[in-house]
């Protein structure tokens, strides 16, 4: 009887060995396993993050919140009841921990609603090629807004931002130009917020021009031509005025009668909008001159 008692707790020993010995192979499996999976989404994460354009703007957070803040007490003290802090994780929740060439206007939906406000009749100006004159014009000229002088736009312009599937969910050494992906974060926000921009303009619209670019003043490609033209509502808008301007100094490749501006013209009349077309409107030709005194093209603002 002893034997059979020390035999069988001989097997019992055997067994738990055994099983102890298999328990830590496929502890040590696991974890190369792991090793490996974890390395090859490493390897993914390092590819992503090698985009063209520059990456998230440092401290995004905070610069959105200023922008947002300083918008609604010190510029429109009337849309004080907008929830900054609401309106910044709707745009964050838009883009973190997601892959930043698959961004839907479904992503972007609730920013846009949070943050839309009307826009008064009459002053909304559109652009293309001529960003940073139409933008001295407004600001010397509060009777005009542009996308960027809305509360999207202003906490928008000239900052970046995309995500990244993996840890920390934004991307700050580069993003996705569109070039490289159509559905980048900044592609889709901007036209996005210019469909709104557009459709809540009423009354009399301004767009302008760059009749010094050679391949032409209206392009079909632009925000303008694809998007906001296509936005406006007949209904609401009773005129365009299209401002034709030449830079100083710059070529006159294109005026009123110019083959890009009658395709614009072709398009507007279409959908049954009254067009004037007006070349170097002379309250914005004047804010070029500021600049320009002395040049000969701003002889004629003197007069």
């Amino acid at each position: 009887m002893p034997l059979r008692q020390g035999s069988a707790r001989t097997r019992q020993r055997t067994v738990l060995l055994v099983g102890i010995v298999v328990l830590l192979a496929v502890l040590v499996l696991a974890v190369v396993l792991a090793s490996l999976l974890t390395h090859g989404r490493h390897k993914v994460s390092t590819k992503m993050l090698k985009w063209k354009d520059r990456g998230t703007t440092k401290n995004l957070q905070e610069v959105m919140l200023g922008r947002c803040y300083n918008y609604i007490t010190a510029r429109h003290p009337e849309l004080g009841d907008k929830d900054c802090l609401k309106i910044w994780e709707s745009l964050k929740d838009a883009f973190i921990y997601k892959n930043p060439c698959n961004i839907t206007p479904e992503d972007y939906q609730p920013l846009m609603k949070l943050a839309s406000h009307p826009i008064p009749c009459n002053k909304s100006l559109f652009w293309s090629k001529t960003g940073d004159l139409a933008h001295r014009y407004t600001k010397s000229n509060q009777n005009f807004l542009t996308l960027e002088d809305t509360l999207l736009g202003y906490m928008a312009d000239s900052v970046s931002w995309c995500g990244d599937p993996s840890a920390p969910g934004i991307n700050y050494e580069s993003c996705p130009q569109r070039s490289e992906c159509e559905s980048n974060p900044g592609s889709v926000f901007w036209k996005m917020a210019s469909k709104m921009f557009a459709e809540a303009a009423c009354g009399v619209v301004q767009v302008m021009l760059n009749g010094s670019v050679e391949a032409g003043a209206f392009r079909s490609s632009s925000i303008f031509g694809s998007i906001e033209i296509f936005s406006l509502n007949p209904k609401k808008v009773s005129e365009v005025h299209i401002w034709l301007m030449h830079d100083i100094g710059g070529p006159q490749s294109e005026s009123c009668s110019g083959h890009s501006i009658k395709k614009l013209m072709s398009i507007l009349q279409e959908r049954k909008f009254k067009i004037i077309c007006e070349d170097n409107y002379r309250p914005v030709q004047h804010l070029q001159c500021v600049h320009n005194p002395d040049h000969t093209d701003c002889s004629l603002c003197t007069n």
